[in-house]
């Protein structure tokens, strides 16, 4: 049996999808916060759970019987760690013998203050005794296309990135590579750092969406504070602004860069390039 942790996150649901070409869904189980909220999966013939990352003991019995565990990171930052922790715990007193994490590129070294969380993470699953891989997933191509419909209305796409090459991906990509770690056998002690094939910057991201949309597109680089206050101006919650814009300081500094090829030899096939996902966006 296979778990899945946050299975109707974005990224959870990608994995499943995924996961269903190669496994029964009654090989699946899927772990969620809130059950009501999977009905879809229940009705692919997935086994739902309720397991709430706050909660050990809720995930130590959504663990039963389970063999693999992809371990999705939480969504809440500066709680991450902990939650973590109990799944990790939870995973061993459940007897899982399989553990895949979706960490960050290159955590062990980042300048993103983000990586704090996974190194953390890291360390647990290596002392918790239970056989593992890192899945080091870089930026999402969706996390700088959610700015692309406001910048092509505004001529103007804002970030703190500098000149730095971001080798970002799409949800897709890391979802076929995540699902093909959890469901084969090979992957225990091994650390992926997943990326794109191809890297650029938000000024050529400012290019590609002019080329494509037909409006003229600039690429403004703002400070970190900047960024920071012009997002909140938007409505971000603080917290998410702010690590937004440290974020772009990290890509600036090449934390968001890796040119290995690992995904694309993962999931046997080229990485999704950038010209592709804008005009899925437009």
């Amino acid at each position: 049996m296979i778990a899945i942790t946050g299975a109707t996150g974005q990224l959870g649901q990608l994995v499943i999808e995924n996961l269903l070409t190669t496994v029964p869904a009654n090989q699946l189980v899927a772990i969620v916060r809130n059950p009501a909220k999977a009905q879809a999966l229940s009705d692919k013939g997935i086994t739902v759970r309720q397991g709430d990352y706050n909660d050990q003991a809720s995930l130590q019995a959504a663990l039963q019987g389970v063999d693999k565990l992809l371990l999705i990171s939480g969504s809440e930052v500066g709680k991450r760690a902990e939650q973590h922790g109990n799944a990790i715990r939870a995973a061993k007193a459940a007897g899982v013998k399989f553990i895949a994490y979706t960490s960050l590129l290159h955590a062990d070294k980042s300048p993103l203050g983000l990586h704090v969380e996974h190194v953390a993470t890291e360390k647990m699953l290596a002392e918790s005794g239970i056989p593992y891989a890192l899945l080091r997933n870089g930026w999402y191509t969706e996390n700088y296309l959610a700015s692309a419909p406001p910048a092509i209305e505004h001529g103007v796409f804002i970030g703190a990135a500098g000149e730095g090459k971001i080798a970002a991906a799409p949800r897709a990509d890391y979802a076929a590579a995540a699902a093909k770690v959890i469901s084969t056998d090979g992957h225990a002690g091994k650390v992926y750092e997943l990326a794109s094939d191809t890297a650029w910057t938000l000024s050529e991201l400012a290019a590609e969406l002019s080329k494509q949309s037909g409006k003229p597109v600039s690429y403004q680089n703002l400070s970190e504070a900047d960024f920071a206050a012009a997002l909140k101006g938007v409505g971000l919650p603080a917290g998410l602004a702010d690590m937004l814009a440290d974020s772009d300081i990290g890509a600036s500094k090449g934390g968001l860069f890796d040119d290995s090829h690992t995904l694309s030899k993962l999931i046997n096939r080229p990485t999704t390039p950038l010209a592709e996902s804008v005009k899925t966006l437009l």
